[in-house]
């Protein structure tokens, strides 16, 4: 099961791959910003389980982990290069020695040189997209940007790029000024359903990359049973983003809406994660669910939602009469 990549006609599979996690701790002082310790043998067995089950997609960022994130996803898909489509992101600096992450950075520059660096660490000579990650940046400042990218585009350093925005307006400046622009990620769920952004994607011909297809794990229900994530884990620190965990453990507001829609996501022998990611599917075709993983388990559950395919119309519709009614 594949779906285009928004207008650059890049086909990946319905399903791809979050990379975050695997990029291990990030911080600043006593702020985190990554998942927590990682195995990285185990990470690269399970993006490469994944590759074998049909992802051909996979979503990481310059920042994830200070580097390592790619510096994984480089090693796992070392030979298999011409068979996947690998994004990624820049913006925000940081110290690949000390894990430390550091300031924004918009300026065309910064765009480059990290660049340059994602190169580096993917052990590859081009992107198949790159997206601006700071998504509460000025529409103006991100506009100055779209010749540089331009330029790379015809460079063959990078084939398409995107934003990494959850502001509708913005997206919808960045896909009618870049020719190059392809695809908006942005934050959607079963949980939050992102309509202005995937309105301006269908419009404007645009990949809808749904990032936190699970809600940052809620709905893999895993945090039913009151457990917490760990010190170093970004879902521990309160940020005021974050509404899916508080103190650590799952939100019992969520917790309780996701209940209330168990039954239909679960039907027909679905996961709840796998039928999560079936009401993204079925959402929009311009939706691309990345889900994140650490392990071959969690890989392998969800790349069994392609063989499930999208909820069905009523589905699909029932979840949204209980959620949104």
């Amino acid at each position: 099961m594949t779906r285009t990549l928004g207008r650059s006609g890049i086909e990946v599979s319905a399903v791809g791959v979050g990379c975050w996690a695997v990029g291990g701790p990030l911080h600043a002082g006593t702020e985190q910003f990554g998942w927590g310790p990682t195995d990285d043998d185990e990470s690269v067995a399970a993006l490469r389980r994944a590759h074998e089950l049909g992802a051909t997609f996979f979503d990481t960022a310059s920042n994830y982990g200070a580097g390592h994130s790619e510096v994984v996803l480089g090693r796992a898909l070392a030979g298999h290069r011409d068979d996947v489509v690998i994004a990624t992101k820049w913006g925000y600096t940081f110290d690949e020695a000390t894990r430390e992450a550091g300031a924004e950075d918009a300026s065309p520059e910064y765009l480059r040189s990290c660049l340059d660096g994602s190169l580096r660490r993917l052990g590859t000579d081009y992107v198949d997209l790159y997206q601006f990650h700071l998504g509460g940046a000025p529409v103006p400042v991100a506009l100055d940007l779209v010749p540089v990218l331009d330029e790379l585009v015809t460079a063959g350093k990078i084939r398409a790029y995107g934003w990494s925005t959850d502001d509708a307006a913005s997206a919808e400046a960045f896909a009618k000024a870049g020719v190059g622009c392809t695809a908006i990620q942005h934050d959607h769920s079963a949980l939050h359903d992102a309509a202005e952004v995937v309105a301006v994607c269908e419009a404007l011909d645009q990949a809808s990359i749904a990032r936190g297809p699970l809600a940052m794990g809620l709905l893999s229900g895993k945090y039913h049973d009151g457990r917490s994530v760990g010190a170093q884990d970004v879902r521990g620190q309160g940020y005021e983003w974050l509404t899916y965990f508080s103190g650590g453990a799952g939100s019992k507001e969520q917790l309780a809406r996701i209940d209330t829609v168990r039954d239909v996501l679960t039907s027909g022998g679905r996961t709840l994660a796998q039928g999560a990611l079936s009401w993204l599917l079925a959402r929009s075709p311009a939706t691309i669910p990345i889900p994140g993983c650490r392990t071959v388990a969690q890989v392998e559950e969800n790349l069994g939602t392609l063989a499930f395919g999208p909820l069905s119309e009523q589905e699909f519709q029932q979840v949204e009469a209980i959620l949104r009614g």
